[in-house]
């Protein structure tokens, strides 16, 4: 959890039963085998939110970040760790080595309608991540690349 001077809010990695469904089905959310890979290196890697290191295995695989059924619904392609992994090595907080990286912040209401968004340098993305919750309908922000537009990970309030 961090704490801003406006809102409290946790970062919410690729969950980890998403990642053992797709290992145990070989079957990602469009139905498909997921693509095995060795890293080149600076993979963004949605199961721990750090860069990939060379040499390491990885999935990449259609994703579909949990909203409610309806037109802003979507699948987009992720990388995550081919074997399981301990997860983001703070666990609280905005991922360190994604600091200083431009991102876009979507969010969304309960109907998991698009509510606002706001791109950000990566300097102060809690900054902007009050500014987002300040507006009571926001329910859940998505981090997105900003020019490939692939979820990162999402942000919920504490």
């Amino acid at each position: 959890m961090v704490t801003t001077t406006r809102t409290a809010f946790l970062i919410r990695p690729l969950p980890a039963e998403v990642l053992a469904d797709l290992r145990r089905t070989d079957r990602d959310a469009g139905g498909q085998p997921p693509e095995r890979h060795r890293a080149g290196g600076g993979e963004p890697l949605r199961c721990c939110l750090r860069d990939a290191e060379p040499g390491e295995p990885l999935l990449l695989f259609g994703y579909a970040p949990p909203l409610p059924p309806g037109p802003y619904r979507e699948v987009g392609p992720v990388f995550a760790h081919a074997s399981a992994c301990a997860g983001p090595a703070d666990g609280a907080g905005y991922p360190a080595g994604w600091r200083g990286r431009a991102q876009v912040l979507r969010a969304y209401d309960d109907r998991g309608r698009i509510v606002g968004g706001r791109r950000h340098d990566g300097d102060a993305p809690e900054t902007v991540i009050a500014d987002l919750f300040a507006d009571p309908a926001v329910r859940v922000l998505h981090s997105r690349n900003v020019v490939y537009g692939c979820w990162m990970f999402a942000v919920v309030r504490s």
